[in-house]
Order: structure tokens, then sequence, then C-alpha cells
């Protein structure tokens, strides 16, 4: 499921990005690689802000539906 579907305080394992060549090297740069643990700490608006490799990072709704989890 993408990312946009989790509740705040969601714990899941990033499974795939995609999109574009560039979307998804833009996402991988911030973090978001295959079987990286993640965690919803807000949403706002399909806006998201999330835990990643000791980093919280906030990505827009269109980015975050190009991150695919597994709960």
């Amino acid at each position: 499921m993408p990312l946009t579907l989790m509740q705040v305080g969601d714990n899941a394992q990033i499974s795939r990005i995609s999109g574009s060549d560039d979307t998804r090297r833009f996402l991988q740069n911030l973090g978001f690689v295959s079987q990286a643990a993640v965690e919803l700490v807000n949403k706002l608006n399909g806006n998201v802000i999330v835990n990643i490799k000791d980093s919280r990072i906030a990505i827009n709704e269109e980015m975050a539906r190009h991150i695919i989890v597994n709960l």
C-alpha cells in the first residue's frame, strides 16, 4: 500500500519505490530505499512527516504515493 494510506504511529517496511527515474533517485537520496523501516509521525492534507534512518523527513502527498510499504 502507498505510504499515504498509513495512519499516524504506524510502522512499516518499504517494499518498493515507483515513479520516474528522477523521482526514485530523489527519494533514495532521502533514505527511502527498499527494506528500510519507516514510521509515520504526522499527516496533514496528504503531506506526511516520517521517521526513517534516524531522521525526520517531510514529503508531499505526490512523493508519498510513490513509496509502497508493507505493515
